[in-house]
């Protein structure tokens, strides 16, 4: 068993998600839809499964709780996709831990924060993300599993690899 696997001897992707996002399908259904988390969640782990990885999820509502996890994923799991919520555009403690993990990390929006209004248009995660998938609502879920086992195949981790 490798140090980026569990148990199983799979590839563990760590998938947060930040604040807010235990209320979606109820929180502005016209921007976010009327999947809940649990819903995502469930779909992302199907395609991991899929794709040969174990998936590990955290929400929370706490900048603190997501950098923890963060750092107990050094080493230990193969990829992070994070959906950072209102975080994506103000919080540097995400940015530093994310910038110190060495496997892809993919940054995933179920709206297109670029289309919203402009002070969403920052990411203070993006510049350490491999890369971003937003826009394509629930979809995106599967679309970052598929991302992270590309990245693996194809050897990138961090950004600009």
């Amino acid at each position: 068993m490798s140090d980026m696997s569990d148990r199983s001897g799979r590839p563990v992707i760590l998938v947060l998600s930040g604040p807010n996002l235990n209320l979606l399908g109820q929180r502005e259904p016209g921007v976010y839809g009327r999947q809940t988390l649990d819903d995502h969640v469930a779909a992302m782990r199907q395609a991991a499964d899929a794709a040969g990885f174990d998936l590990e999820h955290l929400q929370a509502n706490a900048e603190g709780d997501l950098i923890d996890a963060i750092q107990v994923a050094r080493g230990r799991c193969a990829a992070i996709v994070i959906n950072p919520g209102a975080f994506t555009h103000y919080a540097w403690g995400l940015h530093d831990a994310l910038a110190m993990f060495d496997g892809p990390v993919v940054e995933l929006h179920i709206s297109n924060p670029n289309a919203r209004e402009s002070w969403r248009h920052t990411s203070v995660v993006s510049p350490v993300a491999t890369g971003t998938i937003a826009g394509f609502g629930g979809h995106g879920y599967a679309l970052a599993v598929e991302a992270v086992r590309r990245l693996l195949a194809d050897g990138r981790a961090a950004p600009g690899t």
